[in-house]
């Protein structure tokens, strides 16, 4: 029998929207065999700022039995996704830092020759998700990457309509993942999975 993939699914979440998607990427990839490590990165704003977001301050508490990301959990894994809510078309700033963080890593060929992709969020429709998640695929190319992308490879994908990877608009908290975001990130799981399986089978043989 093969050797199951090893997927760290490592996000940031605010509100709670990214952390829904991950959990959603991360059971759908353990139910296609895979060894999963749910991962969020350090909180980097002040107490006081988490404090006046009631919604902020919720997804804090109710996340605190998941463990923070380490290197080790990406240089680990076969595969890596990365999920952020989009702060001006761009990834948020506690994502970027532990991306930074990974420069040993990276020096080294780490990170390299892994399967990598993204999901993201924002407030409103055109609130920068595409800049966001290709913000993303920029880095996994510095890294040396195998970056894949849901595409339109599944009937669910016209749907959602989002080719990059999963996004979600949750209108400041008013519009909660949905079935249509959460089909999008079971696409995405097993997609990643699928082909980190086929690249792992491929070297072993």
């Amino acid at each position: 029998m093969s050797e199951s993939v090893k997927l760290s699914v490592v996000y940031y979440s605010a509100t709670g929207t990214g952390y829904e998607i991950a959990r959603e990427i991360a059971e759908t990839a353990e139910k296609e065999g895979a060894e999963v490590r749910l991962r969020k990165v350090a909180e980097l704003a002040p107490a006081e700022a988490i404090a006046s977001n009631e919604a902020w301050a919720a997804n804090v508490e109710a996340t605190r039995d998941v463990a923070e990301a380490s290197a080790d959990d990406v240089v680990w894994a076969d595969a890596v996704v990365f999920g952020s809510p989009t702060r001006y078309g761009n990834i948020a700033s506690q994502l970027k830092q532990f991306i930074d963080t990974l420069g040993p890593q990276w020096s080294q060929g780490l990170l390299a020759d892994k399967v990598y992709s993204g999901f993201t969020s924002s407030a409103t429709v055109h609130g920068g998700q595409e800049s966001t998640l290709l913000a993303l695929a920029t880095t996994f190319y510095h890294f040396g990457g195998i970056v894949v992308p849901p595409g339109y490879t599944d009937a669910a994908k016209f749907v959602d309509g989002n080719p990059y990877g999963t996004s979600h608009v949750d209108a400041q908290g008013s519009n909660p993942v949905d079935d249509t975001t959460r089909a999008a990130a079971q696409v995405q799981a097993k997609r990643v999975v699928r082909i980190a399986a086929s690249l792992k089978a491929g070297r072993t043989l």
